[in-house]
């Protein structure tokens, strides 16, 4: 019994350090740039800037898309999957879409790269764009997501909105910030543009 506890606490100790090293390594990962410009009860308003994105259109298994299949195809762009085999650095958030827009998936691409700077992907289904800049409505919340976790925040964004007499103007999207196997500091956003006027 002593052994199996000993074990049990170094796997433990283990864990914890595997935990807080990709936690810095989470906040070194470059991140999509945005302004705050105003903080409501529950929610921000950003200004979003355009931004370069590889988005993947794909047929989904259900109302939340094919979510692990779209991450693969969109990886394996960046890892090297296009015509110069060139590979690009991950970024932070992925963006995943909501409801009807589920089977949408996007990644930041960095912001050193102009749009014809990048390399064609491999795969025609992967667009190349650049993202609509404006004004969003960001709901933040940490810990691990989940479609019924996304559509009940999702809900409560719509609820402060409409509280608060913002109009929604595009579709809502779930960003997620972390590796599947980051277990502490975990931050996720409900994203919407909406109409915002200074």
């Amino acid at each position: 019994m002593k052994t199996i506890g000993i074990v049990f606490i170094l796997l433990t100790l283990v864990f914890l350090i595997i935990s807080y090293m990709s936690a810095a390594a989470n906040r070194k990962t470059e991140r999509q740039q945005y302004n705050v410009v105003k903080k409501e009860n529950g929610f921000e308003i950003r200004f979003y800037p355009k931004t370069l994105m590889a988005t993947l259109h794909a047929s989904a298994n259900d109302k939340h898309g094919n979510k692990n299949n779209n991450f693969r195809t969109l990886a394996g762009y960046i890892f090297g999957g296009n015509k110069d085999n060139t590979k690009i650095a991950m970024t932070a958030p992925v963006y995943m879409g909501i409801g009807q827009n589920a089977d949408k998936m996007s990644f930041v691409l960095p912001a050193q790269y102009k749009i014809n700077e990048l390399p064609q992907p491999n795969d025609t289904s992967i667009d190349i764009h650049y993202s609509d800049e404006g004004y969003y409505a960001a709901y933040s919340f940490g810990g691990f997501s989940s479609n019924d976790k996304i559509e009940i925040k999702e809900n409560e964004l719509k609820e402060l909105l409409s509280k608060n007499g913002y109009e929604v103007i595009g579709p809502f999207y779930y960003l997620g910030y972390n590796a599947p196997w980051d277990i502490i500091n975990r931050e996720n956003d409900i994203l919407v543009k909406i109409k915002y006027n200074k």
